[in-house]
């Protein structure tokens, strides 16, 4: 039968440690673990490597290979049979569980939020100790004041338990990584499984030194869609401390109508720095779109949009979006343009999908389709899409050129926009 013995970090810390023969050796004051990333689900990862030991007024690092954790009667023992004390390296590439990781912010990746570490879960097998969990509930909480066994007593009298709520040390996401001097770049992958409007919401509730940490670790196709679903103030806050050539690549992978509402808002000066160091074609698009009035139909428009000419085919147009692989957004409607960019019909998925294959686009297009004038004013949309219902209606120039569309999406989100301004 394996022997081992669980117990928290609280129980632990400040916990008296005895030699062999029964002298008082010091007191605990931290645990360090293993935090070189060495591969998924690596046990080493989890293994106890060292104590930060206080003896009489001196307080370093040792070696926890011979210390042996033991309970008896509910009661934890500590017991060291040499102090071997731990070089800088090792220590700089651990992770403390109190410095770095107790009452510290954790990403809950299955409750997709953020949770405070109230304690933490370790056991003792004959090959070391490691740490199993950590603990997010009330329990924890109540442990480390010293009422959880009393109070549990208390509560079962009249059947009421008390919630235990851990999240396996595997699971784990540390944040606040503010007090380390070691690189924890890696540790941010789990993040990116993320829904992007879960991190959003994550890296508000976060502070600005953690939330910039954060985001700078997401791979820019990540960060533009987490960018996208962020409050205007906390998307300012990001774009304005990246740096420039960060900044811009993220800002490169965003709709070009999304990239100017945001630069838009942002210093005249870093405004035009990332408008030069952007890609040039996404760049001009972004300041065709920031030259309409913030009321007018051209500001709200996104020009990521699919059009086609009326000779090609249903199974050419098919193949074509397998190749871009659009947003859903763009295929909320499909516009057919003539040589010269003039708005003569549009399509939609349903179109596409019930005609065959060889039938030509001219075929299938409804003609002299319902449009905006991108000198429009705002208000004149909603009548538009509520009496045709529709989910994006086309943009053209007094030219009929197309330039853009609008979709439902923005609508929505401008109106929710202007209702909580009013409600301020």
């Amino acid at each position: 039968m394996t022997s081992l013995t669980t117990f928290y970090l609280s129980g632990i810390i400040g916990k008296e440690t005895f030699g062999a023969d029964g002298d008082d050796i010091g007191v605990i004051k931290d645990l360090l673990v293993n935090a070189v990333p060495s591969g998924q689900n690596d046990p080493n990862q989890q293994l106890v490597t060292g104590v930060k030991l206080k003896i009489g007024k001196d307080t370093r690092f040792y070696s926890f290979n011979s210390f042996r954790v033991s309970k008896a009667r509910e009661m934890l023992n500590v017991t060291c049979t040499a102090l071997t004390e731990l070089s800088d390296e090792d220590v700089e590439n651990g992770l403390l569980l109190v410095a770095n990781i107790l009452d510290k912010q954790i990403v809950d990746l299955n409750g997709r939020k953020l949770v405070r570490v109230n304690d933490v879960r370790l056991v003792t097998l004959p090959t070391g100790t490691y740490t199993i969990a950590v603990d997010i509930g009330i329990e924890g909480l109540l442990r480390r004041i010293g009422v959880s066994i009393p109070l549990k007593r208390f509560l079962s009298l009249f059947r009421i338990s008390i919630p235990a709520k851990f999240i396996l040390w595997d699971d784990v996401q540390a944040i606040d990584y503010s007090n380390l001097n070691i690189r924890l770049s890696k540790s941010y992958a789990k993040l990116n499984t993320l829904h992007p409007s879960d991190l959003a919401d994550i890296l508000e509730d976060l502070g600005k030194k953690s939330s910039m940490s954060v985001f700078s670790a997401l791979d820019e196709e990540k960060a533009a869609d987490v960018l996208e679903e962020l409050e205007m103030n906390s998307q300012i806050h990001i774009i304005e401390n990246l740096p420039i050539d960060k900044a811009a690549d993220v800002l490169d992978k965003m709709p070009a109508d999304e990239a100017a509402d945001l630069i838009d808002e942002l210093e005249d000066e870093r405004a035009n720095l990332l408008l030069d160091e952007m890609d040039f074609e996404q760049s001009q698009e972004v300041r065709e779109l920031l030259e309409y009035s913030d009321n007018s139909v051209g500001s709200l428009m996104t020009t990521d949009i699919l059009s086609f000419n009326p000779g090609v085919t249903v199974e050419e147009v098919i193949n074509e979006l397998r190749i871009k692989q659009p947003e859903h957004s763009e295929l909320y409607n499909l516009f057919v343009t003539e040589v010269d960019e003039k708005l003569i019909g549009t399509f939609n998925l349903r179109d596409l999908v019930i005609a065959q294959p060889k039938a030509l686009v001219s075929q299938i297009m409804k003609s002299d389709p319902v449009f905006l004038l991108d000198n429009q004013r705002l208000g004149d949309i909603a009548e538009l899409v509520s009496k045709y219902n529709l989910l994006a209606v086309p943009v053209v120039d007094s030219d009929n050129q197309l330039q853009g569309m609008v979709v439902i999406d923005d609508i929505v989100e401008d109106l929710i926009d202007k209702r909580r301004t009013k409600k301020r």
